[in-house]
């Protein structure tokens, strides 16, 4: 299959893919890096600070963000070590208009490999850190709706099923 922008979209609350664990990236080479730069070009187009493969279709470990600090890109990525909690409202492109109060860790050190194929650790708190957790989060198919009790989605549920049927 033949990727281009045209032939990516993000995919939205309900589809699937979403909710299926990815695999890691046996090899890096030119389609993955070609991959990154369409994710990135999207991910701008969107005005978000994250993004994860799934969300584009493609069920492959790999995450990018930018916090307005610069593009970071991660294949294969690992939570090896996190500390404390915080709860801070979070959205979601493909979950969009829905924002939710979502605990998380305040800091945590990522490791995987750059887009350049060197392995590298990276520690972040804050708004990097939850980008980061929430778009790990994507790599095994969890979304933010799924961190939070049910009964705290009943105001919201009308919205959802907006989103699944594309309204």
């Amino acid at each position: 299959m033949k990727i281009t922008m045209d032939s990516l979209g993000i995919k939205l609350y309900g589809d699937p893919v979403l909710k299926r664990k990815c695999k890691e990236v046996e090899e890096l080479n030119g389609d993955i890096q070609k991959f990154i730069n369409i994710m990135s070009r999207i991910m701008y187009q969107y005005k978000g600070i994250g993004l994860a493969a799934p969300q584009l279709g493609i069920l492959k470990r790999i995450i990018i963000a930018d916090i307005g600090e610069g593009l970071l890109t991660f294949i294969n990525p690992k939570i090896i070590w996190c500390q404390g909690k915080e709860v801070m409202e979070e959205g979601c492109l493909s979950i969009p208009g829905i924002n939710l109060e979502i605990k998380r860790s305040q800091e945590v050190i990522v490791e995987g490999m750059d887009k350049k194929g060197e392995q590298v650790q990276y520690g972040a708190r804050g708004l990097l850190g939850r980008v980061l957790q929430h778009e790990i989060d994507h790599l095994d198919g969890i979304l933010i709706i799924d961190r939070v009790p049910k009964k705290r989605l009943k105001p919201i549920r009308k919205e959802l099923e907006k989103i699944k049927k594309g309204d």
